[in-house]
């Protein structure tokens, strides 16, 4: 998972980072809040660890703020060891609460508890339409007009992931993990072949309001296209 840590202490922060290289996550350091408001706008976050103190922006403030526009998992990770503390954190949106010292087992399970719960609700509750297309990750179809599309269970990976980072770039790394997991089995070229793929099953062209597109030595970026584009592109 690609996981935010947002820790004003440097020495815990580079412990967590360690921890969870360690173990396979992808850790991205941040010492303050707004430095992690920078980054999330350019980066695609599947859980973040929030420290209570910041200096003049408290992991609360940062919390409300983000609850404003992501439903992102925090997992709260502090020294404030008052039950009403944790209640307030869980109040604002929290999705649990650690208290420090923190141990290295303890914060990986909770990780994979509370990722585990955020994967069950998307998958149970999420529907949403794209364009003409309509995306149901319950029964893993997506239909257009009505009409379902044939998708490989890789397929509906892939197109959920980039529906879901509409305008962000993305890397091959990023996309491997998220489609393909930890295996290492999957070549450059079998991605290339995937997402070619996946461009004219579902229709991600600009003549159906999409444009997904390779971006040299990186990875793929999908972005919807204006009405006066398609116009051109059917023309």
């Amino acid at each position: 998972m690609r996981i935010a840590i947002v820790e004003d202490d440097p020495s815990q922060l580079e412990l967590v980072w360690q921890w969870l290289d360690a173990s396979g996550h992808e850790g991205v350091a941040f010492q303050n809040a707004p430095a992690f408001l920078n980054g999330i706008r350019d980066n695609d976050f599947e859980l973040l660890l929030l420290d209570w103190n910041l200096g003049e922006f408290s992991g609360l403030d940062l919390l409300s703020r983000i609850r404003q526009t992501s439903k992102i998992p925090v997992l709260f990770c502090t020294s404030r060891g008052e039950q009403d503390d944790a209640v307030k954190a869980l109040r604002a949106g929290a999705d649990d609460y650690l208290i420090k010292p923190l141990g290295r087992l303890e914060l990986l399970a909770r990780i994979e508890a509370v990722a585990r719960r955020a994967r069950k609700k998307k998958a149970t509750n999420d529907v949403f339409e794209a364009n003409e297309l309509r995306v149901d990750c319950e029964s893993r179809t997506i239909t257009r007009d009505g009409a379902a599309i044939e998708l490989t269970a890789k397929d509906f990976d892939l197109a959920v992931l980039f529906f879901r980072n509409v305008g962000r770039l993305l890397s091959r790394a990023r996309i491997h993990e998220a489609v393909w997991g930890n295996t290492g089995a999957v070549t450059s070229r079998t991605l290339d072949t995937h997402v070619s793929r996946l461009r004219n099953k579902v229709g991600l062209l600009p003549a159906h309001g999409w444009r997904l597109t390779s971006v040299y030595a990186h990875g793929y970026r999908l972005e919807q296209v204006a009405r006066d584009a398609r116009v051109g592109a059917a023309a």
